[in-house]
């Protein structure tokens, strides 16, 4: 079964998006590694974000000199981050609800890992600047959603109703481990240190997981099940319609057409200028 894809992961892209995946990794996972310190706190975030920028402009980039992406997969990106910025303040996070996860799943699934994990990127980025969401979390959200954009390209190739169950558990699934991650971001600076579930410097791997699920669970569940089931409902509603509408932009649109010249075409062309131009000079 053929899929379209807007950008197509090729070596280097896959490279990149590696490497930012792995960099991520490694600004989440610290906490169980490495002491808080006034590094971590004050001057990370704002590396972070500048490392990421660079990541996202490596896949861009690559892509453009592979020829994976062209002016409407960029246009078609732009668009995209223009409505998810749009969408994003409709939930303002109120009880978990946030109306920015589905249209990155349905962008992934139809358009390609790559063009999702770009969207989740740029369309958080977009949002930050309009509603004035610009902090040291939003290195950590733009990992997130890109991530989310990039693993519903990945996910087995289905249609029908298959399909909408499958993206809805994954829409469900990504609402939970968005969260568990981000909750990394401000758990060793927001608990009193004396609290069961605080992080605690110099302790064993295992002590410190045991905390952060007791904190996960005790401060941030039900809102990341409002943010699943926020997924898992838009999905089932609008992924009928959103996954059709989708697909025939990238039919129109043709990302994965090959460019060919004609030369029978552009002969027949050139034959009759050829024939004027002798015409004129006898």
């Amino acid at each position: 079964m053929s899929r379209t894809v807007a950008i197509r992961v090729r070596r280097r892209s896959v490279l990149a998006a590696t490497l930012a995946t792995l960099v991520g990794l490694v600004c989440f996972l610290w906490p169980f590694v490495l002491p808080p310190t006034r590094f971590e706190s004050a001057y990370a975030p704002p590396l972070m974000f500048g490392v990421l920028l660079l990541l996202v402009l490596a896949v861009v980039f690559s892509e453009i000199a592979d020829g994976g992406i062209d002016s409407k997969a960029l246009a078609m990106l732009g668009v995209l981050s223009a409505v998810n910025a749009g969408l994003r303040p409709l939930g303002a996070g109120t009880a978990g609800i946030e109306t920015v996860f589905f249209l990155l799943v349905f962008a992934g699934r139809v358009f390609g890992p790559g063009f999702g994990f770009a969207l989740g990127c740029t369309s958080i980025l977009a949002s930050a600047l309009v509603t004035g969401g610009v902090g040291p979390w939003l290195p950590y959200q733009m990992f997130g959603c890109a991530w989310v954009g990039l693993f519903a390209g990945l996910l087995p190739r289905c249609r029908g109703r298959l399909e909408i169950v499958l993206l809805a558990g994954y829409g469900a699934l990504a609402g939970y481990v968005f969260g568990f991650l981000l909750n990394l971001q401000f758990w060793p600076f927001s608990v009193d240190p004396g609290s069961s579930i605080s992080y605690v410097p110099g302790a064993s791997f295992t002590q410190q997981w045991h905390r952060f699920l007791l904190f996960d669970g005790t401060t941030s569940l039900g809102w990341d099940t409002g943010r699943a089931v926020t997924n898992l409902v838009m999905i089932v509603l609008l992924g009928p319609a959103v996954l059709a509408t989708f697909r025939r932009a990238a039919r129109k649109a043709a990302f994965d057409a090959a460019v060919t010249f004609d030369t029978v075409a552009a002969e027949t062309v050139l034959e009759p200028a050829r024939g004027s131009a002798v015409g004129m000079a006898q």
